[in-house]
């Protein structure tokens, strides 16, 4: 019987390396957090609120994490795989889980505490820092970035049209002009 029992939990766990090794190489961006001290409430406030934003959330075991991201070529986010670990990921926001998480770090002060810390993150399929994530959550939402980009664009067009205006005023003045002075003549 324990051989049959072994080799269930054995197909279980390669089931779980590869839907890991999936999870890491299909996110746009993702990031492995410490949650050590979290109440439910937090935790639950915290899952409601990475859901809302398409964030994937889960507790992973260390050891199979391991495999999965040697496995996918991401053997620099070995060295972060210790202690309780989670792995928020999101397959269309490379920011989102960056953004969310340390949004909610600091609106509870849980850094100070050394509750829920940042502990690395991918952002497609490059390993990035603790520091690197809070670089990244930092940066403006997408569409924040779209709007300043077609603002910026926008301005030049408005400006040219502007000047072209002002170049037929000139023209309908001097043609107004000619005409008055014929009139008068």
């Amino acid at each position: 019987m324990s051989a049959i029992h072994d080799k269930q939990v054995s197909q279980e766990k390669k089931e779980i390396v590869a839907s890991l090794k999936e999870e890491l190489t299909s996110a746009k961006g993702a990031v492995l957090t410490s949650y050590k001290g979290l109440t439910v409430a937090q935790d639950t406030q915290l899952r409601r609120a990475l859901r809302e934003a398409g964030v994937s959330y889960h507790v992973v075991k260390n050891t199979l994490t391991t495999i999965a991201a040697k496995e996918a070529g991401m053997d620099a986010l070995v060295s972060h795989l210790a202690g309780t670990t989670a792995l928020a990921s999101s397959k269309e926001d490379a920011v989102a889980p960056a953004k969310v998480i340390s949004e909610f770090i600091k609106k509870n002060k849980l850094a100070d505490a050394g509750i829920l810390t940042v502990k690395a993150g991918l952002v497609e399929g490059k390993v990035i820092d603790a520091k690197e994530v809070e670089a990244l959550a930092s940066l403006p939402s997408r569409e924040v970035l779209i709007a300043k980009l077609l603002g910026s664009m926008q301005s030049p067009i408005s400006g040219t049209v502007g000047v072209l205006q002002g170049v037929i005023r000139n023209a309908v003045y001097v043609l107004d002009a000619i005409r008055q002075q014929k009139e008068s003549a």
